[in-house]
């Protein structure tokens, strides 16, 4: 079975500035296939027209917000269109209207039937000069910031750099430590959100190495361009040939170090018969499958974010290996199993 395709939905109200980070992220992305769900709220679609021709397949939704579609088949539907194999996307970004109702469109993408899909975090959108102003007319702004996986600070230049950190403060305090990634005009390294795709090297979940887990972090820049962002970025890696202990990680990966916006790779468990598998962290959403092949047994494992402590990481991680002499019993998958399609075999 192939990985599947991680949907992102893009959140935010109006004019925090979802579109243009749409836009970036089908400028910037390199070999990616992305499929968009524009979902415009009004009969015009302009945002539609924003991303046309960019993007690899499109679905355009204009005659209203789609999670207030009451048949759940509907957007199943789109992503059938969007994820048939002769499309060959990779990731599908669901951009919702200003008015949509994000709890919603999480609980249809996690109650879709499409074997093809998973969740792959939902991020909200934030306009940090007007973030005051939008709290006060949509009181609901908390709850949709506790509810997001990674929480994106836009137009930061807009505000005095004391200011904008004591903003960051206060929405990672109110999101109760979700990751918030301060920017300007959208901008946001794709890689931060799914696996940009090369064409001419396998897909992660069968014969991906640990050079082109990092490839797109540490490889030369194929058009010379300085990939700055405003919020930059560290990668570290942790690798071992000893099976953890699948509780130990499970924690880790629900309340992950500090900085830490992505993580993802392989891991292998000390639970006979388990084999290895692939991992994916965006924020706060966490994806396991099992691996189709792979070359070794090791786990190999990237922590992307900012400001990272790399010796407190690899710390805490060490301490997810397990060192007891006897392996360990079946039951202690179930807290892994809880983030594996029920579909998925190895």
């Amino acid at each position: 079975m192939a990985e599947r395709i991680p949907v992102v939905i893009v959140a935010g109200f109006l004019g925090a500035g979802k579109t243009t980070l749409l836009n970036g992220l089908l400028h910037n992305n390199r070999g990616t296939r992305i499929g968009v769900v524009v979902n415009d709220f009004g009969a015009v679609n302009i945002d539609a027209m924003l991303v046309a021709g960019q993007v690899d397949a499109m679905v355009s939704v204009g005659s209203g917000c789609v999670c207030c579609a009451v048949d759940v088949a509907e957007l199943d539907e789109l992503f059938a269109r969007l994820t048939d194999p002769r499309a060959g996307i990779d990731v599908i970004v669901v951009e919702a209207s200003g008015l949509a109702e994000p709890r919603n469109l999480v609980r249809m993408v996690v109650g879709s039937e499409n074997p093809r899909i998973r969740y792959g975090g939902l991020l909200e959108v934030v306009d940090a000069a007007e973030f005051a102003t939008t709290r006060e007319q949509h009181p609901e702004l908390t709850s949709h910031l506790r509810l997001a996986d990674l929480v994106v600070l836009n137009k930061v230049d807009r505000l005095d750099e004391g200011i904008a950190a004591r903003l960051r403060s206060e929405i990672t305090t109110i999101t109760e430590g979700v990751p918030v990634y301060a920017t300007t005009l959208g901008r946001i390294d794709p890689g931060l959100l799914f696996d940009p795709r090369h064409r001419d090297t396998p897909r992660i979940g069968e014969q991906l190495s640990l050079d082109e887990l990092l490839h797109d972090y540490h490889g030369a820049d194929t058009d010379g361009e300085h990939r700055h962002l405003h919020d930059d970025y560290t990668s570290t890696v942790f690798t071992t040939a000893t099976g953890l202990h699948p509780r130990r990680l499970v924690e880790f990966l629900e309340n992950p170090p500090p900085g830490v916006f992505r993580a993802k790779g392989f891991v292998s468990f000390a639970v006979p018969g388990t084999g290895r598998y692939v991992v994916h962290l965006v924020g706060r959403a966490i994806s396991m499958e099992p691996a189709r092949r792979s070359r070794t047994g090791d786990t190999e494992l990237v922590l992307i974010g900012t400001g990272l402590d790399t010796d407190a990481i690899h710390e805490r991680l060490r301490r997810t290996v397990h060192t007891g002499p006897e392996p360990l019993e079946e039951q202690e998958m179930l807290g892994v199993r809880r983030y594996v399609p029920a579909e998925s075999t190895v």
